[in-house]
């Protein structure tokens, strides 16, 4: 399994905005925004000023931003890519679900673990696409998701984004139940548990939901959805844990791009 090299990091988390991968979603949106302002397109050069970002991080994200189809290149200038022609109300959701299912399928090759993206939409926890294979299992819903958000990592990564009462809301409507040996079972621990999840933590489950199966997820947070990205391993798998989520973690950029633009 693969980690990113700390001078492709180094060059994503230069430029302010913040570090992680919100600060990458927001150097690249100012990166959008700043070519969008050259009607005959732009150099390097020109948006490294503009940005207050050196070349070679401008270059960095440029790329990746071309990858996806949102920047063109030619001859050194810079201009919005085809991408956005198609993002029309009636053209937007399905180019979102084709780049999503596209980018989930890669994240599972480079884990070699099954990889979900959820939201929480409406009072209800979705898990909206899955992706898995014969050597990347998904997780046996045994018991519906939906109700089972206490003792997930995506129900749990969903939840920590919502405010107090939301939550509370959620759990009336969904009471806490025993899973597992490992399920929490006080509301009052689960919510003081939420509370202390930093923003840029992946949420882990450890056999809280089966004891067959541990899990990562970490927040997707584009304009008002409320999501998050995951991945699952059989137990027995259970030392590549930490390393799948730092890697989720890093790989959630390009996601929450897909949902934002």
């Amino acid at each position: 399994m693969g980690t990113v090299s700390r001078g492709r990091s180094d060059l994503l988390g230069s430029g302010g905005g913040g570090a992680g991968p919100f600060g990458v979603l927001r150097r690249a949106l100012r990166l959008l925004e700043a070519v969008d302002r050259y009607a005959e397109g732009c150099t390097l050069a020109e948006l490294s000023r503009a940005l207050t970002m050196p070349e070679a991080a401008v270059r960095q994200l440029a790329e990746e931003l071309e990858t996806e189809g949102y920047l063109m290149c030619l001859d050194g200038v810079w201009a919005l890519g085809g991408a956005f022609t198609l993002l029309g109300a009636q053209h937007r959701e399905p180019l979102v679900r084709a780049r999503l299912h596209h980018q989930l399928e890669d994240l599972r090759d480079e884990l070699g673990a099954a990889v979900y993206f959820s939201r929480y939409h409406d009072g209800e926890l979705s898990v909206e696409a899955v992706c898995s294979g014969e050597h990347a299992p998904a997780v046996n819903e045994w018991v519906d998701f939906r109700a089972t958000a206490h003792a997930s990592a995506i129900g749990k990564c969903l939840l920590a984004q919502l405010d107090h009462a939301a939550r509370l809301d959620h759990l009336a409507r969904h009471p806490v139940a025993r899973l597992t040996s490992r399920t929490i079972t006080e509301t009052d621990r689960l919510l003081h548990r939420l509370d202390r999840q930093p923003a840029t933590v992946p949420v882990l489950d450890l056999q809280e939901y089966s004891m067959d199966t541990v899990c990562a997820a970490v927040p997707i947070v584009a304009g008002n959805t409320v999501g998050c990205l995951a991945t699952s391993l059989p137990v027995d798998q259970a030392y590549r844990l930490r390393e799948a989520a730092e890697l989720l973690t890093a790989r959630a950029t390009p996601l929450m791009l897909a949902m934002a633009v």
